[in-house]
């Protein structure tokens, strides 16, 4: 289920963000308020920067560059080189220029892609949101260029403006209502009313706080058992037998691996229940409610692809 970072429904609920909206809409030849046309925008968009990534000149550049700063270090370990070390420098000058070249290519196609028409607009669209005081469910890395663990400020972020003064009623009708004579649509406070997102359960509260905690109990245990193992070994070959107390690390490396397993079966069981909440938040906003902004770890598990 695609999360967007904002909804039609939103856009609308600010006439004025609404009408700035729809004039960039019109300049980039989008309606950015329609979801479903965004959504296909965003996922074909996504592909198109997704393939630039894997085309043949950036791992080839990366190959050449890689092959071009290591080979100096590998030529005075080879004796057959040593006799050729100024054609061996040149080879590797030539692949550090080649791979650069290719590497600057393959990163001048990702950013034209990343700078396509419509994605510029799009990026308008969330800042004249932002403005407007508008949240932004969540802002994929991928649409301002940051990295896959969405840290960094990014190629392409999103444009900032003045804070625009907030007026209106949150039971105000939506633009755009049927003319009289015909069925009235909803208010803006009844559609959100109709589809709202329950509050944040504890569990996913749970989640936010242990997402980034561990990993660091299996490392710990190989630790402890190679710090055992090695003590062992030299009380049996020296005459320093209290070297075998350092088998009393083995109890206490089984020990981290269980606390670490126990601590793993309760992450995973947080993350299902955080999953589900994000998917909620999904189809909550794909029925039209203003959903709130998710925090960075429910933004990870958003921007997973399959989730």
């Amino acid at each position: 289920m695609d999360l967007l970072p904002v909804n039609g429904a939103a856009l609308a609920s600010d006439p004025r963000a609404l009408e700035a909206i729809r004039a960039v809409g019109v300049r980039h030849g989008v309606d950015y308020t329609d979801d479903a046309a965004v959504t296909v925008l965003l996922a074909e968009r996504r592909r198109a920067m997704a393939a630039e990534q894997r085309q043949p000149a950036a791992w080839l550049g990366m190959l050449a560059l890689t092959a071009g700063l290591l080979l100096p270090c590998v030529v005075p370990m080879a004796p057959a080189l040593t006799d050729h070390l100024f054609a061996a420098l040149g080879v590797a000058g030539s692949l550090v220029v080649i791979g650069t070249a290719l590497v600057v290519h393959a990163r001048t196609r990702w950013k034209r892609a990343l700078m396509h028409d419509t994605l510029v607009g799009y990026r308008e669209v969330l800042g004249v949101a932002r403005a407007h005081g508008i949240p932004l469910t969540h802002v994929p890395a991928w649409l301002e260029g940051r990295s896959s663990t969405g840290g960094g400020k990014g190629a392409a972020p999103i444009p900032s403006y003045p804070a625009v003064e907030q007026s209106g009623r949150p039971d105000e009708p939506l633009p755009g209502d049927a003319p009289y004579g015909e069925a009235p649509r909803m208010g803006r406070a009844e559609v959100v009313a109709s589809v709202a997102v329950r509050p944040k359960p504890e569990a996913v509260r749970s989640y936010e706080t242990m997402a980034d905690v561990g990993g660091w109990h299996d490392e710990t245990g190989c630790l402890l058992i190679l710090v055992g193992a090695c003590g062992a070994m030299w009380a049996a070959t020296s005459d320093e037998p209290g070297g075998y107390g350092a088998l009393l690390l083995l109890p206490l490396a089984v020990y981290v691996w269980l606390v670490g397993r126990r601590q793993g079966r309760e992450k995973e069981r947080l993350r299902a229940a955080a999953l589900a909440y994000v998917q909620e938040v999904a189809a909550a906003q794909a029925a039209g409610a203003e959903v709130p902004e998710l925090s960075p770890e429910l933004r990870k598990l958003a921007d997973t692809p399959n989730h």
